[in-house]
């Protein structure tokens, strides 16, 4: 129980450390102060007009550089403003309101094509138009109060940027904590791999998604940490934090580089049980203790004491215990994989060491292997031109579908909304609003949530009213759940759903006093706006994953094939890292994200466009896979003395490339490149030669009494071993992905 409470307690105090509590209360700040200053000198409609302008800016209040954060909350301000000026004064024209609806929600919608901080300005424009419906008539002119939602959204900016003028390293250091959680529980996900019971599908499933959840913040502190250092220079708090990020993409990537087959270890340590257990253990360790340094950083505490270097040790001691209780000779394939397991840990177990060295200021003077000027290059650039407005005018862009079949939908629940005459009717446009998304995966997975949310949040309200009517009360929990469901309205939605109900019906229980009605009124209305939303997007012009999976899947391989001919390049010159290798792993890993991402959309949708999805998992496993032993060889070569690259070698990454191009000339219906069959099984040959060489000389030398394996020795037998090996698998990967590709062309 202790331990429970424990965990609780830590889960508080990250979200009280978080960005989404410190959202929260700049926007409880933003909107308090004006309804309490306006409130007092008797006009609370200005109050209240000013808060609604911080509530529309808020949304693109999000993780980023310092100037994107400006230029967004800015964007929302203004069409925000404007967006509520046309609505409001359309609304006095009967006929005038439907096509406002289809050319507002349509145009405003359609501004979405310039990425995701994009997407959110369009939100605050279209949360002005619905809002423009409950406007409550008073000695204020529409362009007036217009005006006063521009000036909260500009007030909104100004509260945003002192908060983050108190403590400049607020933002980053809660940003980098929630990356080193989400490293951490990747970790854990791993360590359920060696399990004997263990579901590898699923397992697979959550690693796919954590993997998509890392890549998103790693983004975000890209463009944090290499925007701040490009306008202020190379600070010594600066290049601190960045050092820490690198270590952090480096963690990824040593994850993804050591796809260990679990299956095969177990089956081979089945007598040694106990070995891997250790190995398991250490691993969890080394999670626990991310997440320990996370929680410091939050508390803005002590850092935990690093029990790290120690429990390496143990393993250590453990691997060389193996390593005299067994005979060399016989169960060399077996010390070779618990080898090259320690290797991998003891990496992961340097870079949480960096982590911790640097917190405490005992890092020395580690360089950064990044040139200034190329730093610009990590960062993913959106282009604002015009040309992305009419090269999406089309019916094969997702985001034309959506703003179309938005507006469509927003039409419908206004004509019956009025038809019906229905209390509040725009609340089924707030609803449509805010959960219809360009895809069908991700409208019905909100669809529910903002049921359940509103049904929770309902029967809360009920709840609280029925112990206290007092209005105090209503006013202070309408105010904190409105600030909270804005705040996560991005990160946690069923939470956000709750909080947005609990607000609407605290704040109208302070103009009505049948409170229950008002709850009856809003479940009804969010049930109508589900509904519609539900059916508009399996209705209207959907846009089925399983239409475009082909080139994502296409994207990706490419992208693994750049990251290959990296790798190659890199082996044969071994000189200094190029920053054309950074930016394939880089891209490679955000493509195959987006793949998984795809296929994830894909398989939430009917089960009838659902095509072929037994083996599309397989392609999209088998592409993760190969991402894995590039990234697993590529990790190997840059870290370790190696010798020359062969013409062995070059051989199985000429097959290796002919397999992938072949993969993406099917899906884009081109013409297949011929392979030599005869060149790669002697190749092959020749490896497996050279390796079986060096163990016969290393048998020779236990003969002889040396025990001891010398460091050259061993990194010669890691090298044939590891390289070899991954040398077959990508060719086997690469020749597995060409059929099951070809399947999926013909099925």
């Amino acid at each position: 129980m202790t331990g429970k409470f424990k965990k609780y307690q830590n889960d508080f105090i990250k979200f009280l450390r978080s960005t989404d509590f410190s959202k929260a209360i700049v926007l409880t700040i933003a909107i308090v102060v004006p309804i309490a200053i306006f409130s007092n000198l008797g006009n609370l409609e200005i109050g209240v007009s000013l808060a609604m302008g911080c509530l529309l800016s808020s949304p693109s209040d999000v993780p980023g550089s310092f100037k994107h954060k400006v230029y967004g909350i800015l964007a929302a301000a203004l069409l925000g403003a404007l967006s509520f000026c046309i609505a409001g004064y359309s609304a006095k024209f009967l006929w005038a309101i439907i096509p406002m609806l289809a050319v507002m929600m349509f145009s405003i919608s359609y501004l979405s094509v310039y990425g995701f901080r994009a997407s959110l300005v369009t939100f605050s424009g279209l949360l002005a138009v619905v809002l423009s419906f409950a406007n409550i008539s008073s000695g204020i002119e529409i362009w007036q109060k217009s005006l006063l939602v521009g000036a909260g959204g500009i007030w909104y900016l100004l509260v945003s940027i002192s908060w983050y003028l108190i403590k400049p390293e607020r933002a980053t250091e809660q940003l980098i904590a929630e990356t080193m959680e989400l490293t951490a529980d990747y970790l854990r996900l791993r360590v359920e791999l060696f399990k004997p019971d263990s579901d590898e599908k699923e397992i697979q499933k959550k690693l796919f998604q954590s993997q998509s959840e890392l890549n998103e913040h790693h983004e975000s502190l890209r463009e944090i940490l290499i925007s701040s250092r490009q306008s202020s220079g190379s600070s010594g708090y600066a290049r601190k934090r960045l050092l820490i990020f690198i270590d952090l993409v480096d963690m990824l990537e040593l994850a993804m580089a050591n796809p260990i087959d679990y299956k095969n270890m177990q089956k081979s340590f089945e007598k040694n049980s106990p070995e891997l257990k250790v190995f398991a253990d250490f691993s969890l360790k080394m999670a626990t203790q991310l997440e320990a340094i996370a929680l410091a950083m939050l508390k803005n505490s002590k850092l935990p004491k690093n029990k790290i270097p120690e429990a390496l040790a143990n393993v250590e001691d453990v691997l060389n215990n193996f390593r005299r209780k067994i005979d060399i000779g016989q169960n060399r394939e077996e010390m070779l994989m618990l080898r090259n397991l320690f290797d991998y840990q003891s990496k992961q177990a340097q870079k949480i060491n960096n982590i911790d060295r640097i917190l405490r200021n005992l890092e020395g003077k580690r360089k950064l292997f990044v040139k200034e000027k190329e730093f610009s290059k990590f960062l993913t650039q959106q282009e604002y031109s015009f040309k992305t407005l009419t090269t999406n005018l089309n019916f094969d862009s997702a985001i034309f579908r959506h703003s179309l079949r938005l507006a469509l939908v927003v039409m419908a629940g206004y004509l019956i909304g009025t038809y019906f005459s229905v209390q509040n009717s725009y609340w089924i446009l707030l609803t449509v609003v805010v959960i219809m998304r360009p895809n069908y995966g991700l409208t019905k997975q909100r669809t529910r949530k903002r049921i359940m949310g509103t049904l929770i949040g309902g029967a809360i309200a009920i709840a609280i009213v029925f112990l206290t009517q007092n209005t105090t009360v209503y006013a202070i929990l309408g105010i904190l759940s409105l600030t909270l469901a804005f705040s996560l309205i991005q990160r946690n939605y069923t939470t956000a759903a709750i909080f947005i109900t609990l607000s609407i019906i605290f704040i109208y229980a302070l103009l009505q006093p049948e409170v229950l009605n008002v709850i009856q009124f809003r479940i009804v209305d969010t049930l109508i706006g589900a509904g519609l939303a539900a059916f508009g997007n399996l209705l209207l012009w959907p846009k089925w994953e399983s239409q475009n999976l082909n080139n994502v899947i296409a994207t990706s391989i490419k992208a693994n094939l750049e990251y290959l001919q990296e790798i190659d390049k890199y082996y044969h010159e071994k000189k200094s890292l190029p920053i054309s290798y950074k930016l394939s792993r880089k891209k490679a890993f955000l493509d195959m994200g987006a793949l998984s991402g795809a296929f994830q959309r894909m398989t939430q949708e009917p089960k009838s466009r659902q095509k072929q999805v037994g083996l599309i998992y397989e392609i999209v496993g088998l592409n993760h896979t190969f991402l894995s032993a590039v990234a697993s060889m590529g990790t190997y070569i840059r870290t370790h003395p190696t010798t020359s690259a062969s013409e062995d070698f070059e051989t199985y990454t000429r097959a290796i490339t002919v397999n992938l191009k072949n993969c993406v000339n099917f899906l884009e219906d081109k013409e297949l490149i011929k392979k030599e069959e005869l060149e790669i099984s002697n190749a092959g040959k020749s490896l497996q030669q050279k390796f079986d060489k060096l163990a016969e000389q290393r048998d020779l030398e236990i003969e002889a009494g040396k025990e001891m394996i010398d460091e050259k020795m061993r990194f010669k037998l890691q090298e044939a071993h590891l390289v070899t090996g991954q040398l077959e698998w990508l060719l086997d990967i690469s020749e597995k992905l060409q059929v099951n590709i070809e399947k999926l062309k013909k099925e």
